[in-house]
């Protein structure tokens, strides 16, 4: 049923149009225009006046002839960096890159193009169909900002599919973590580093004392840490009166996830306390851990639709995040499905025109399911 040059021929159209985070309208805009163009009604949000993007989330509601459940597809439409005159290389065997400077944008413009072929097919043919809601939302990869500013009283699912993981089509992920971003301001005070640095407090060694004590790396089954930036000072011969470090943490369990940043920040507080400094530390939560029951009917249909699909089940912990997660902290039951993207966030990112074929098939086959 799948039209695998239109597939391949949208993908490759929606990878030429720049859109990494936060500057969207180009791809939301085609989006826009191609959901018309096969009789879709489409809404765009002001997600993006809210967040300060060119474009907000997309939303569809296709009313459905089966008597079943409306369910939920969603992916994103924001690519990660280097993100600008992306093109799509198609080779000989089938496998599909970049020219090699900049991401290809699999993440995850292959989910739109797959929830789109699904849909059209099932529109052209009419087919019948169980209720169908599509989200395509914005700066995803900015831990979800669209998602976050999407208004959830419009949506009727209660189960969900977010096309948005790497991997084999046939892989779920059905749980994921939460995410703590924390920054830590170390204030010291200056002094000349030569004629009187008795007089100082020193805010980077106040940093660096804490950055050695902040456990990094996989610190316990299920929990990762790590300290990613740190900056200050502004002279050679000035002791520094400022620093900063900045890091997350990720649990599989939000409760253990806050409690290890208080174990970050009482490590924080000490250290400066030690060198005569002061520390001023928070924390943002990018997104909360969500756990998805393998024998639930959002896990049980995916198995029945990659059986019919031809493609083996499996299903796995992810340790990103994704817009599932938030779909989770509004009662939407979902997992997070694999859509032929490999080696994400790299100039060596790729997928392969046999799985981006499968993977529509996949979509087409969950909206056609009838429990």
């Amino acid at each position: 049923m799948i039209n695998s040059n239109r597939l391949i021929d949208n993908f490759k159209k929606l990878v030429s149009l720049d859109s990494p985070s936060l500057n969207e309208r180009k791809v939301c805009d085609f989006l826009k225009d191609y959901f018309n163009s096969i009789g879709v009604e489409c809404f765009e949000d002001n997600a993006g006046e809210a967040i300060g993007a060119t474009a907000g989330n997309l939303y569809v509601y296709v009313d459905g002839d089966l008597k079943a459940e409306p369910i939920l597809f969603a992916a994103h439409t924001d690519t990660v960096e280097p993100a600008l005159s992306k093109k799509a290389v198609v080779a000989d065997d089938g496998i599909i890159t970049s020219d090699g400077t900049t991401v290809l944008g699999s993440d995850d413009l292959a989910g739109v193009v797959s929830i789109l072929e699904a849909l059209t097919v099932i529109k052209e043919k009419n087919i019948p169909h169980r209720p169908i809601e599509i989200v395509f939302s914005v700066c995803e990869e900015k831990y979800c900002w669209g998602m976050n500013a999407f208004d959830f009283g419009k949506l009727k699912s209660k189960q969900a599919y977010v096309f948005d993981l790497d991997g084999k089509v046939g892989t779920a992920a059905v749980s994921a973590p939460t995410i703590l971003s924390y920054t830590a301001k170390f204030i010291g005070k200056s002094a000349h580093a030569g004629f009187a640095s008795h007089l100082g407090a020193h805010a980077i060694k106040a940093a660096c004392k804490a950055v050695c004590d902040i456990p990094c790396g996989n610190i316990a089954p299920g929990v990762s840490a790590n300290v990613g930036i740190i900056n200050g000072g502004k002279a050679t011969n000035i002791v520094p009166d400022s620093c900063t470090i900045v890091g997350e943490i990720r649990s599989f369990d939000d409760a253990d996830a806050e409690n290890r940043y208080n174990q970050v920040k009482e490590i924080c507080l000490k250290s400066a306390e030690e060198l005569g400094a002061k520390a001023d530390v928070d924390f943002t939560r990018s997104v909360t851990a969500f756990e998805t029951d393998e024998n639930s009917i959002t896990v049980q249909r995916f198995k029945k639709a990659c059986e019919k699909t031809g493609v083996d089940c499996v299903l796995q912990p992810t340790f990103g995040g994704s817009d599932n997660n938030v779909l989770a902290c509004h009662g939407i039951e979902g997992i997070v499905v694999a859509t032929a993207m490999n080696n994400c966030h790299t100039v060596n990112e790729y997928t392969s025109v046999e799985q981006l074929e499968k993977a529509a098939q996949l979509a087409y086959n969950l909206m056609i399911s009838e429990d």
